[in-house]
C-alpha cells in the first residue's frame, strides 16, 4: 500500500484555504489559498483533481462558486459561477458526473470534461445538506433540511427524450425527523444498501434497490457525521458533542425492519467540537471536528495514534488522496473544464454555445466571440448557398463533436444498465436464499452487542 496525504478544507473564510497532510508522518506538504467550502462540499476527481463549493464568492452573481484545482499540473484554479450558490457535491467514481444541491432545493449534474449543464430541476421543498452517487454511480441520492431522501436514477435523469420534463424519483422517504447529516452507500452484501444519519438522532440502514427501512438505529445524541470500514463491518455514526459511537453493521436479510436500541457499543472520545467528517485510510480511521483538529484512530485498539491541528478554523471536509497525487506530471491529465450556467438540450443542439471567430465571417451580425448553434446553424445554411469551404469546416466539426458526445452518453448508459442488471440478479439471489420464516423468528426490537477490543 502506496503512503497517503490528508486533505482537509474549512469554511471559516476563503484565507483559510486547503491543507494537505503526510498521513504516516504528520507532515505538512501542502497549502492552496483561497479556499471556504461548507459540509459535504468538498471532493477529489479520480484522485487528481480537488473540486469545492463555495458560498458567498466574491464577485459572483449567483452567490456561489465551484472551484477546482489540478493537483499534478501547476496552475491556477478553475472556478465556475452556477446561477445559484451549490453546497454539498458528489462525483461519479469515474469522475465523469459532477451533482451539486442548491440552498433553494434545486439540484445540478454537470459533464465534467465539458462542462456541460445537463440537467437542473427541483428536488426537496427545503436545503439539500448532502448527495452521493451509488457505488455503481447508477443512482443519485439526496438529503434535505427537512429529513427528506430522494433517490434517482441517472438514466432517467439524462434520458435526452424527456429533456423538459419533470423527473420523478425512484422512491423517497420522510422517515427522519430532523435534517439529513449524512449518507453512504455499500454493495458488499447481497442488497445494496443506503446509511443516512440526522440530527433526530437516528441512523437508518435502507434497501438501496426497493427503498425499505430494514433498521432504525437510535442513538443518545444528535448524528453529524458516519463512515464504515472497508470490509463493511463496522458503522461508525459521529454526534454533535464529538462522540463517535462504532458498531457493527449487521444488516442481514430480513425484509421486516427493526429497532437497534445502541446502548451497548464502543464509544471514542477525542474531540471537543461536532465531528463534521469520518473516512478510512490505510491507517486507520480518521475523523474531523469543529474542533479545529483531525485525528488518525488506531482501528485495533482504538486509540488515536496522531493529531493534526488546523488553526486556520474549523474543519468541515475531509478527504484521502494517494500521495502520487501529488506528483506533478503533465501527461494523462484528467481534464476539467468551466461548468455551465444554464442547462442545454442536448438532443437538439440548440443552444450549445460554440466558439467562433469574428475573422472568419463577413456577415455583420457574426460579432461576438461566442454564438449559440441555433446561430451557428443559421450561419452555416447561409454559406451553404455560396458553397464556401468555411461553411463546410464548420458544418464538419459540429457534426464530430455531437458525434462524440453521443459516443460517450451511448457507453456511460450501458455501463449503467449492466449495473442495473448485476442489482436485479442480486435481489433475486436474496430472494431465493431467504427463509420463509425469516419475517416471523425476526424480533421487532435488537440490543446489539458489541464488546471492545
Amino acid at each position: 500500500m502506496g503512503r497517503e496525504a490528508l486533505v482537509v478544507c474549512s469554511d471559516k473564510s476563503m484565507g483559510a484555504g486547503i491543507t494537505v497532510w503526510d498521513i504516516d508522518t504528520g507532515d505538512h506538504l501542502l497549502h492552496i489559498p483561497t479556499c471556504a467550502s461548507p459540509p459535504h462540499g468538498f471532493l477529489c476527481l479520480r484522485n487528481q483533481v480537488l473540486v469545492a463549493s463555495q458560498i458567498h464568492k466574491h464577485g459572483s452573481v449567483g452567490g456561489g462558486a465551484i472551484s477546482s484545482w489540478h493537483l499534478r499540473k501547476p496552475q491556477a484554479p478553475l472556478r465556475s459561477y452556477p446561477i445559484e450558490a451549490i453546497g454539498p457535491i458528489a462525483c461519479t467514481e469515474d469522475g465523469v458526473y459532477l451533482a451539486g444541491g442548491a440552498p433553494s432545493g434545486n439540484a445540478y449534474i454537470w459533464e465534467v470534461t465539458g462542462g456541460r449543464l445537463l440537467k437542473n430541476w427541483s428536488v426537496h421543498k427545503k436545503s439539500i445538506n448532502c448527495m452521493e452517487f451509488s457505488d455503481d454511480s447508477s443512482l443519485l441520492i439526496c438529503g434535505s433540511d427537512d429529513g427528506m431522501i430522494s433517490i434517482w436514477s441517472m438514466i432517467s435523469l439524462l434520458d435526452i427524450a424527456d429533456f423538459g420534463n419533470l423527473p420523478a424519483p425512484l422512491c423517497s422517504s420522510s422517515e427522519h425527523s430532523s435534517a439529513i447529516t449524512g449518507l453512504l452507500t455499500t454493495s458488499g452484501s447481497l442488497s445494496s444498501v443506503l446509511v443516512s444519519c440526522s440530527l433526530d438522532g437516528t441512523c437508518k440502514i435502507w434497501d438501496l434497490v426497493t427503498g425499505t427501512l430494514l433498521q432504525n438505529r437510535v442513538f443518545p445524541q444528535s448524528l453529524t457525521a458516519i463512515a464504515v470500514d472497508g470490509e463493511e463491518q463496522l458503522l461508525l455514526s459521529g454526534s454533535a458533542d464529538g462522540t463517535i459511537f462504532v458498531n457493527l453493521l449487521n444488516i442481514g436479510l430480513s425484509k421486516v425492519s427493526y429497532t437497534v436500541l445502541q446502548d451497548q457499543q464502543l464509544v471514542l472520545n477525542g474531540h471537543n467540537g461536532l465531528i463534521t467528517a469520518m473516512t478510512f485510510c490505510n491507517a486507520g480511521l480518521v475523523s474531523a471536528s469543529e474542533d479545529c483538529s483531525a485525528c488518525l484512530w488506531d482501528v485495533v485498539n482504538w486509540v488515536i495514534i496522531r493529531r493534526f491541528s488546523h488553526q486556520k478554523g474549523p474543519i468541515t471536509n475531509l478527504v484521502v488522496i494517494p500521495q502520487t497525487s501529488l506528483v506533478k506530471q503533465y501527461n494523462r491529465i484528467f481534464h476539467v473544464s468551466l461548468l455551465e450556467k444554464y442547462p442545454h438540450p442536448s438532443n437538439l443542439w440548440k443552444e450549445i454555445n460554440t466558439p467562433l471567430s469574428p475573422s472568419s465571417f463577413e456577415d455583420d451580425h457574426v460579432t461576438g466571440e461566442f454564438r449559440s448553434t441555433a446561430l451557428l446553424n443559421q450561419q452555416i445554411l447561409d454559406l451553404e448557398h455560396g458553397r464556401t469551404e468555411a461553411a463546410i469546416q464548420m458544418k464538419l466539426e459540429t457534426s464530430m463533436e455531437n458525434r462524440l458526445w453521443a459516443t460517450r452518453m451511448t457507453k456511460h448508459v450501458m455501463e449503467i444498465n449492466k449495473h442495473l442488471q448485476t442489482r436485479l440478479l442480486d435481489l433475486m439471489q436474496c430472494r431465493l436464499l431467504r427463509p420463509d420464516s425469516a419475517s416471523t423468528q425476526m424480533s421487532k426490537k435488537l440490543k446489539v452487542e458489541y464488546s471492545s477490543p
